[in-house]
């Protein structure tokens, strides 16, 4: 539910774009993030200070490489002891939508009604908000800074390939 996943597609050999995205590192709200490599997959960790705050989304790329062409994909999830609190409460804000709408059609009470349809409207508010400022901002500036470092790295390496050519 709370996994995001980006596309790009970069003019570029697989190897170029992952030997210089390798070690780099990302500031996003003075938290700096490293770009690992594990394998086939490169992992955007936080610095280990900073490893034990759970806000931080767990994002994985994948590069795959068509032709000439290098495909990254960018996976986003947050992380498993974050998500089931923010799980209980869209919970609760389905099942107080759900109590409104049981008392709209049997109870009759319109003031019950519009009780908990805003409780179940502020709660969801509030966590929407929250995710928005906290989460799913942290998810949009990894995606948007790995996309613009990717894009310098690509203008940097046709630049020496054509510069070869020459």
């Amino acid at each position: 539910m709370f996994t995001r996943t980006h596309q790009y597609t970069f003019p570029i050999p697989k190897e170029h774009l992952k030997y210089r995205l390798v070690g780099n590192h990302l500031t996003i709200h003075s938290h700096e993030f490293s770009v690992l490599e594990d394998e086939q997959i490169l992992s955007i960790l936080p610095n280990v200070e900073e490893l034990n705050d759970s806000k931080f989304p767990i994002t994985q790329l994948e590069l795959k490489e068509e032709g000439n062409r290098t495909e990254m994909i960018i996976t986003s999830k947050m992380p498993t002891n974050e998500a089931g609190g923010q799980i209980v409460a869209l919970t609760f804000c389905v099942f107080f939508f759900f109590a409104s709408l049981v008392s709209l059609f049997f109870g009759h009470d319109p003031l019950i009604t519009i009780t908990l349809s805003a409780v179940g409207l502020a709660v969801f508010l509030f966590l929407f908000i929250r995710l928005q400022m906290g989460y799913f901002e942290y998810v949009r500036r990894i995606q948007g800074n790995l996309k613009e470092v990717s894009e310098q790295i690509t203008t940097d390496v046709r630049r020496q390939l054509f510069k070869h050519k020459r």
